[in-house]
């Protein structure tokens, strides 16, 4: 039920998603959709709420992590394995737009909320759904976390170095993958829903996501039958490509074509390198990899890291590279804040909070409506109060263990 937006300039405003996921993926999926305006309702567990509110924190304080990946939201609690709770649930459906669900493939379906009950309820609210393994196949209701993912789904054994074993990717990768890829399927099943009125149930495997972001390996291992190779931080095609020690840090130095294999030379001093038949093409620069990387390895080892930045950098050869920075050095990087992508937030408690911005940026678009995460059960009066339901209403099902 798209309804007219109350402010101007929120691409997503008039949108009530009802938000039943946690830890990761399905509400990192939700932030970013409440970045642009949608109104997320989450619904949580009595008591203990998500999982995700348990965490790195200071002392008695919600987890961090749970305040990031919430951000912009509203929350209610309800268990789901009560009847009563189900029944509210469905209530609500009356007055969305979509349901949000991260449960392992069959939990709501054997608790009476299936996607076929749900919109029988209301036939205009899309049902997504994200499970390690989907809802169909051999595998369906398997268990899952970020690093099964990554292995099920062929990204660990292409990360490493050759020497060493598959190497699951840096923070929760699969899940934030599996997360963009879920907000992207609910925006465009509303866009259809618009166009054709039909609501669609959306099924995404975590496994599924995973496989689709690793490089064309299966295209061409069907097409020419090359095989997976652990390369480290090199580039299969593209030589030199990689991290460099340099005597403070290191620094990441990318070629993937000749002219800017010529200027890398040129930077170094080594001109001849950029003439010579060994390094010429991509082709032989890939046969000749680890020469090539040994002798940009030595030249760099040498230097700091900003004076590798200023001979290859924008003000020098002007190459695609950069200083390797940990998240906690890019609180404070230009380049970030001038992008928007460093919030900073007063919190009640915790006196400030920093946020991961959204990277997505759409021409004269406000700022979400809510700035921090919701405290558990924040909203249960003004959202339940929607369908009717007093205080002594709450407070009943409150002592029953409904909400």
């Amino acid at each position: 039920m798209l309804r007219c937006a109350a402010m101007p300039g929120r691409a997503l405003e008039g949108l009530r998603i009802l938000d039943l996921s946690r830890v990761v993926a399905g509400p990192f999926a939700t932030a970013v959709l409440a970045d642009l305006g949608a109104e997320v309702v989450k619904v949580e567990r009595p008591r203990v709420g998500d999982d995700y509110r348990h965490g790195p924190s200071p002392p008695g304080e919600t987890s961090l992590s749970f305040q990031n990946t919430n951000r912009g939201k509203r929350s209610i609690t309800l268990d789901l394995r009560l009847e009563a709770g189900r029944d509210l649930l469905l209530r609500l459906v009356e007055r969305s737009d979509a349901v949000v669900e991260n449960f392992r493939s069959g939990w709501l379906a054997r608790r009476g909320l299936s996607p076929e009950v749900i919109q029988a309820r209301n036939p205009r609210c899309v049902v997504a759904s994200l499970s390690g393994f989907g809802q169909t196949g051999p595998a369906a209701g398997r268990a899952s976390y970020d690093i099964i993912a990554q292995a099920a789904g062929g990204l660990m054994a292409m990360t490493g170095f050759p020497d060493g074993p598959p190497t699951r990717g840096g923070g929760a990768l699969a899940d934030y993958v599996g997360g963009l890829f879920l907000g992207l399927g609910l925006v465009a099943a509303l866009l259809e829903r618009e166009r054709t009125g039909v609501a669609r149930a959306i099924d995404l495997s975590n496994q599924d996501a995973i496989f689709a972001i690793t490089d064309s390996v299966a295209t061409i291992h069907a097409g020419i039958g090359a095989t997976t190779e652990r390369l480290g931080n090199q580039h299969p095609f593209a030589a030199p490509y990689g991290a460099f020690e340099a005597t403070d840090g290191w620094v990441a130095i990318a070629t993937a074509s000749n002219k800017l294999h010529r200027a890398l030379c040129e930077g170094i001093g080594r001109p001849e390198l950029g003439r010579s038949d060994r390094f010429r093409d991509h082709r032989a620069r890939a046969a000749n990899r680890e020469t090539l990387h040994a002798i940009i390895a030595a030249w760099v080892r040498e230097r700091s890291c900003a004076e590798v930045m200023r001979v290859l950098g924008p003000e020098g050869a002007d190459l695609p590279c950069a200083r390797v920075a940990t998240p906690e050095e890019l609180i404070d990087d230009p380049q970030l804040v001038a992008r928007g992508m460093i919030e900073r937030h007063p919190h009640p408690t915790l006196g400030e909070v920093v946020f991961h911005g959204n990277p997505l940026r759409l021409s004269g678009m406000e700022s979400r409506a809510r700035a921090l995460a919701p405290e558990l059960g924040a909203d249960n009066a003004a959202v339940f109060g929607e369908l009717g339901l007093s205080a002594a209403d709450l407070q009943a099902l409150a002592e029953a263990g409904v909400v």
